[in-house]
């Protein structure tokens, strides 16, 4: 499954190796048997890869300063990169078919549509190594040269890719949940239902937290005792 003419003798190209997917027992999905490659035309001028976390601040009542930051995981990390196609030399040149194979890499693959969880194939972005694995997000080509006919013989696509999702470390080991707590200190006047009013805005999860925190009896909480605070997904649904 290539993209243009062959690349000079001896000249490393770009490529996207298309992939099933395949989950593990533990949930974390990787790339497995592969399907096909897309080969660039011309290697790309850069690519950019970004990788965020996220991190959540808890004022703590009664101070003016925001709390310490709490990481709750990571997000996706993507990439951005162009494909350059041209087909002006070639006889009867039309790079349509090839967006077209940019295009379809971003719908379900053959084997997963008859499931009950269709997933895209998944990509992998090699130049003399394999830079990112993840799958396409978005592709968006624009149409730069055509001949008299109509017919496209440039275009320069911009492809999206998102990292494959992981399975994420437990971070309680009381609990062996998989996603993290934040904390914030219990001081003088707190009560756990009061805590829960400004955490989920419903005073009555406060067993989630307590739960959580090991604490029987809710009136004998030490002030300067660190909580830990469960999201209010884990505190409204009892994931924990």
């Amino acid at each position: 499954m290539g993209i243009g003419p062959p690349p000079p003798s001896g000249l490393t190209m770009a490529y996207l190796k298309l992939s099933e997917m395949k989950s593990s027992a533990s949930g974390e999905v990787s790339a497995g048997a592969e399907t096909g490659t897309i080969e660039f035309q011309f290697n790309p001028k850069e690519f950019q890869v970004e990788k965020s976390a996220k991190w959540q601040s808890h004022n703590t009542a009664g101070s003016k300063n925001a709390g310490p930051a709490q990481y709750i995981g990571a997000n996706p990390a993507a990439m951005t990169l162009e494909m350059f196609l041209d087909a002006s030399e070639a006889s009867g040149g039309d790079v349509s078919k090839d967006v077209q194979k940019l295009i379809d890499a971003c719908t379900p693959t053959e084997a997963s549509q008859g499931k009950d969880k269709p997933v895209p194939p998944a990509v992998s972005f090699g130049w003399d190594k394999v830079y990112f694995v993840g799958y396409i997000e978005k592709v968006t080509a624009k149409y730069t040269l055509f001949q008299s006919n109509g017919k496209p013989i440039r275009a320069v696509c911009t492809i999206s890719l998102k990292e494959l999702p992981k399975k994420e470390p437990a971070q309680n080991p009381t609990s062996g949940a998989l996603s993290a707590f934040a904390t914030r200190q219990f001081l003088e006047g707190d009560s756990l239902a009061g805590i829960a009013y400004q955490e989920y805005g419903d005073p009555t999860l406060w067993r989630s937290i307590a739960e959580v925190n090991g604490i029987d009896d809710p009136m004998s909480i030490p002030p300067g005792r660190h909580l830990m605070v469960p999201s209010a997904t884990e505190a409204a649904g009892g994931a924990l």
